[in-house]
């Protein structure tokens, strides 16, 4: 008669917790219940942007890109984008020491600051050349489409997350499609004010080159060193 002995080795489980990504998310549907309650006729203009231009001509009439609107809506943007930001950090540098919530953290932070600045430098520019009205609807359409994008970048950011594992293809078609539609939005604003550029495109190349491009090239520099 053999008696087979197996010896059973521990093995330590690594389980990463995504509690604080479930309650960020959940803060993220809060703050879009509240945007919907307290602005109902406002929120339907703004999901019907891509296909009406009600929301810019009628909304935008006083230029308030900081509308308290817009500034709810913003925080749902950066939830958004710094979730996505997080996924890539994870996927392609996974053997940072940083824990995950801090690292969010971090990402959300330097995103917030990054796109404040940009804007303060753009409010700067616009008083210091006397073109204050033509720079807050600048940004009134810019925040507007950019919050849009936040958005939408909420169901792809929820399914890798909890239900598709992400992987270097589907990230990086995630983030080209991220460029596109900024690219495509911001097409979209010069079209609108086309008779405006083609007035001033001397500046408008100058404002491209040093607000629109200048500061991802160097946001990229930073981040590849």
């Amino acid at each position: 008669m053999c008696i087979k002995i197996l010896i059973l080795e521990a093995v330590e489980r690594h389980i990463s917790s995504i509690d604080w990504i479930t309650l960020t998310l959940m803060g993220a549907f809060l703050i879009l219940a509240i945007v919907r309650t307290a602005y109902p006729q406002r929120f339907d203009d703004f999901m019907s942007l891509l296909t009406s231009n009600k929301f810019m001509v009628f909304r935008g009439k006083k230029n308030k890109a900081f509308h308290p609107f817009n500034i709810l809506l913003f925080f749902v943007h950066l939830i958004s984008f710094s979730l996505i930001f997080f996924l890539f950090f994870n996927f392609f540098w996974a053997e940072s020491s940083l824990e995950p919530l801090f690292l969010f953290i971090r990402i959300a932070t330097a995103y917030a600051s990054f796109v404040l600045l940009k804007f303060g430098l753009e409010k700067i520019i616009g008083n210091v050349f006397y073109l204050d009205a033509q720079i807050d609807a600048y940004l009134y359409q810019k925040i507007s489409y950019r919050n849009f994008i936040g958005l939408v970048l909420l169901i792809p950011g929820s399914i890798f997350i909890y239900t598709f594992t992400p992987t270097a293809l589907s990230l990086y078609s995630l983030l080209g499609i991220l460029v596109l539609s900024n690219i495509f939005s911001l097409l979209l604003i010069y079209r609108k004010n086309q008779s405006l550029i083609t007035a001033n495109w001397f500046y408008f190349i100058l404002y491209l080159c040093a607000l629109e491009i200048s500061p991802y090239i160097i946001l990229y520099k930073l981040i590849t060193i």
